[in-house]
């Protein structure tokens, strides 16, 4: 993108924050107010309103923020194809990367090194957020490729098998350890529960599978809801009486260490997928494709 006034815009657009924008671009939040004044004075047009302490893109704002992303993806796409041109074996530029949380936290990290170590002109950024906000980035040109758990899909969207999984009940370990027999469904639901939020994958797998015996969520006794694993795991270790549902791919250490303890469940089957997903009929970029396929292959051998 040529023009710095378009991208501090479409800084402050995507944030819909001065703050964050100056921050994302590295300059000062007075540079981003005379930048996007200059914007208006061109256009002869508000693009921001403010609405107390927030900020919401006009109607004209919004056109601008759709002319914005466009000039910024047409440039991408024709430094990838430069580079291509110069380089036609090497993977190169830009790479945005997003992933749910389980996955960027405890499948991705490890698959990184390797991958910038044979594409080192490739420039990887990664996204951690859940599954449904990881959708959204995507289908907002946010991010290049994604991956998520979950069942829910977006028909926008190409969804393709990374590396299955299954989620576990767990509790702080005990003296006496873990059940020797599967637990009654009653009465491991009537722990305290502690669970991933709303719009993660994590949780949308556990509550379909309750769904289909015939178990609101709502009707269970929920203790805490946390946006992150290590914090659901953390909470356990202190809490004796709680039950969480994570995967067991995160419960290596724990595990290892004697801290958590997997309680088997009567009738209660968790398994999912983790998918790569990126928007249904864009071509992804050689830097995507390079890494979809590495990754593909790294997580074959994690089944």
């Amino acid at each position: 993108m040529s023009d710095f006034r378009l991208r501090v815009f479409a800084a402050v657009a995507r944030h819909l924050s001065f703050t964050k924008a100056a921050q994302e671009l590295f300059v000062t939040q007075p540079a981003v107010t005379k930048h996007l004044h200059e914007l208006e004075k061109q256009h002869g047009q508000r693009l921001l309103e403010r609405r107390g302490n927030r900020v919401a893109l006009t109607e004209a704002g919004r056109l601008l923020q759709a002319h914005a992303e466009a000039v910024a993806a047409s440039a991408q796409q024709l430094e990838d194809q430069l580079l291509a041109l110069r380089d036609p074996d090497e993977a190169a530029g830009r790479l945005r990367l997003g992933a749910s949380t389980t996955l960027s936290q405890y499948v991705l990290p490890g698959l990184l090194p390797a991958f910038q170590a044979r594409h080192p002109k490739v420039r990887l950024t990664l996204l951690n957020a859940n599954s449904e906000r990881i959708a959204e980035a995507l289908l907002r040109n946010e991010l290049d490729l994604g991956f998520v758990e979950g069942r829910t899909k977006s028909r926008d969207l190409h969804y393709e098998l990374l590396l299955p999984d299954e989620l576990v009940a767990v509790r702080r370990a005990a003296s006496a350890g873990p059940p020797a027999a599967p637990v009654p469904l009653a009465e491991a639901l009537a722990h305290p529960l502690v669970l991933r939020e709303r719009g993660s994958g994590t949780l949308e797998v556990l509550e379909f599978a309750l769904r289909e015996l015939k178990i609101k969520l709502s009707s269970l006794p929920v203790a805490f809801y946390f946006d992150n694993t290590e914090a659901i795991k953390a909470y356990l270790e202190a809490a004796p009486e709680a039950l969480g549902f994570v995967s067991r791919r995160a419960l290596t250490r724990e595990l290892a260490a004697g801290l958590l303890e997997v309680v088997p469940i009567a009738g209660l089957q968790l398994a999912r997928q983790f998918e790569a997903v990126w928007v249904q009929g864009q071509p992804l970029a050689r830097a995507a494709q390079r890494f979809l396929g590495f990754a593909q292959a790294e997580c074959k051998t994690l089944v």
